[in-house]
């Protein structure tokens, strides 16, 4: 068995959680089932767990921690859909935080972060209306105009589906318009819980889990690898849960087109779905405990790990101390710098905007781990410090002293000039004021 997994204290476990153990340790593969029990350990159990998630981490990629030098640009907070879970969007019909980012502004973020060091931008948003369906192209454009090199992680499989309608094609061929603008990888966010039923409770009208897949598989079928998702702890099951992994590995064994696995703690203070009372968005656990995102990890990486290599630890959700007791429960990535957070800051996550690269691999380094810089596809990246020894890798981005040069979201959304303007109400307005006044009907 693994070297921290002792088989007197399997011999005493759970049968289920010890047979579970047992088949992921020999390499064979966990069901949903299987990984439902997983998730439900407590106590001894659990640490047994977690114990088999970091012997398969260190099985499967080492003793290095990754992270990636990025910025996230949240480019509007306008969207069409109405997300129980989600605090981030406004409603285009005049709210006063409504915003919309001009591509010109896009690429000067973009130009910026790729200043200091970052190799990679990360651009998703809601879905504003009446979007010419060339604007994300355009987006693309101006961005590798202004950043060359960088690389353009953009546009969840949501995206991707409204931004094809809004073009009048097919999804493959938008995939395709959006590879040869510069798209290089998509995020493969929007997957919530992959449980048709669960989304119509949390998301109606969200993307399907049909389309969702689809949308994932073509992008992969045309060379466009994407990361994939779960948001958790909040109306799912835990077997709906391990249904998502399950259903992740079962699209890897056919496409390989994940480059990881990213576990989302639901943030609830501020989502609808938990302030709302009575209704089918009712019950939200409000993201779960310490120990259900710790096995959560773990899990991920009994059920994923032998086919979607790496699993992240997401520091904004989680915040920096606990991303780093994960590397202990089977994460081997601690995601990236970010430099702007919009969608989790909204939401009451407060653990901030920006982690420089140094403090990321201070918490590597505490953790027994070798910090080490990559590239969005899991490339080592140059200048990276890939070793436990030696001198701390430079980097720009540890010179900023003071975030708040970039701005943050509560600054974001009180900006005039960036305040969205509803194009159709601008049109309707102008059209009312050009017409002829109406002539007073004539007196008998």
């Amino acid at each position: 068995m693994g070297r921290d997994v002792p088989e007197r204290a399997l011999r005493s476990a759970d049968p289920e959680v010890a047979a579970q153990i047992g088949r992921a340790l020999s390499g064979r593969e966990v069901s949903a089932a299987g990984g439902a029990a997983l998730l439900a350990a407590r106590g001894p159990d659990a640490g047994l767990v977690g114990a088999a998630a970091d012997e398969l981490r260190r099985r499967e990629c080492g003793e290095a921690a990754t992270y990636v030098v990025n910025r996230n640009i949240n480019f509007t907070n306008v969207c069409i859909k109405q997300c129980g879970f989600c605090a981030f969007s406004r409603d285009f019909r005049g709210s006063q935080e409504a915003y919309m980012l001009p591509a010109g502004e896009v690429a000067r973020r973009a130009a910026e972060a790729r200043a200091l060091g970052a190799t990679e931008v990360c651009i998703q948003a809601g879905l504003p209306p009446d979007m010419d369906g060339g604007a994300y192209e355009e987006m693309v454009r101006a961005v590798k105009a202004a950043a060359p090199g960088v690389h353009v992680h953009a546009f969840s499989p949501e995206e991707v589906a409204y931004g094809a309608a809004r073009a009048g094609v097919a999804v493959r061929e938008y995939l395709a318009r959006l590879r040869e603008a510069g798209v290089d990888t998509l995020p493969g966010t929007s997957a919530e819980i992959l449980d048709q039923a669960v989304r119509d409770r949390i998301s109606p009208g969200r993307i399907t889990v049909r389309d969702w897949v689809s949308v994932v598989t073509e992008a992969h079928g045309l060379g466009i690898r994407t990361t994939s998702t779960m948001m958790f702890g909040h109306v799912e099951s835990l077997l709906d849960r391990a249904r998502h992994m399950a259903l992740l590995r079962s699209i890897q064994r056919r496409t390989g087109g994940f480059t990881e696995f990213v576990p989302l703690r639901f943030i609830a203070d501020e989502a609808p779905m938990t302030r709302g009372g009575a209704g089918p968005m009712s019950g939200a656990v409000g993201g779960g405990g310490e120990l259900d995102a710790l096995l959560t990890h773990a899990v991920a990486r009994i059920m994923l790990g032998g086919a979607v290599r790496n699993v992240q630890a997401s520091w904004v959700k989680e915040g920096p101390a606990m991303a780093q007791r994960l590397l202990a429960w089977g994460a081997n990535d601690l995601g990236g710098t970010l430099i702007n957070e919009s969608i989790s800051t909204s939401a009451g996550a407060g653990h901030g905007q920006l982690l420089r690269p140094r403090e990321i691999r201070a918490l590597a380094r505490a953790a027994g781990r070798a910090p080490l810089e990559r590239t969005t596809l899991y490339g080592e990246a140059a200048g990276g410090g890939g070793g436990s020894e030696g001198p701390e890798p430079a980097s720009p981005l540890d010179g900023v002293a003071d975030a708040s040069r970039f701005g943050s979201y509560f600054e974001l959304i009180k900006i005039d000039a960036f305040r969205y303007r509803n194009e159709r109400r601008r049109r309707a307005a102008a059209a009312a004021a050009a017409a002829p006044p109406p002539v007073a009907a004539a007196r008998s």
